[in-house]
């Protein structure tokens, strides 16, 4: 009987451990990153979006803010853990704001470089998600 147990104890052990390291060990390092940042694009009715960026742990040396898919591209940087960028857009594009991601380069003293993507919405739309990522 002890024979016939050990196996299947033995494979039920080695699944816990597959399950553990193919899903990172338990652990959700996006979790960390989206307790720390927080990064929102508006677009308002008078023809602007605004952008907000804020790191709770105040050590981001660097951010560079892209807005893609526009016909002339627009960059900014920033120094600091927080800005409000005002940035003119005068209509809702016709195939909605996907084609326009927000995209943010960061240098942070503690994660290194990150890159957080996310798009831009209305009053009225519930906030999008933000993609986080470690280059």
């Amino acid at each position: 009987m002890a024979r016939k147990i050990l196996p299947i104890l033995s494979l039920g052990i080695i699944t816990v451990f597959a399950i553990l390291f193919l899903s990172g060990g338990g652990t959700d390092d996006s979790d960390i990153l989206r307790q720390t940042f927080q990064v929102d694009a508006i677009y308002y009715d008078s023809g602007h979006v605004e952008i907000s960026y804020l790191d709770k742990s105040g050590q981001t040396d660097s951010v560079i803010m892209e807005i893609l898919g526009m016909d002339e591209s627009f960059q900014k940087s920033f120094s600091g853990s927080q800005f409000i960028e005002i940035v003119p857009f005068q209509n809702i594009p016709k195939y909605g704001w996907a084609i326009h991601p927000i995209v943010l380069e960061i240098d942070h003293l503690e994660f290194g470089h990150i890159q957080l993507k996310t798009e831009i919405h209305t009053l009225d739309q519930p906030i999008p998600s933000v993609i986080y990522s470690r280059p």
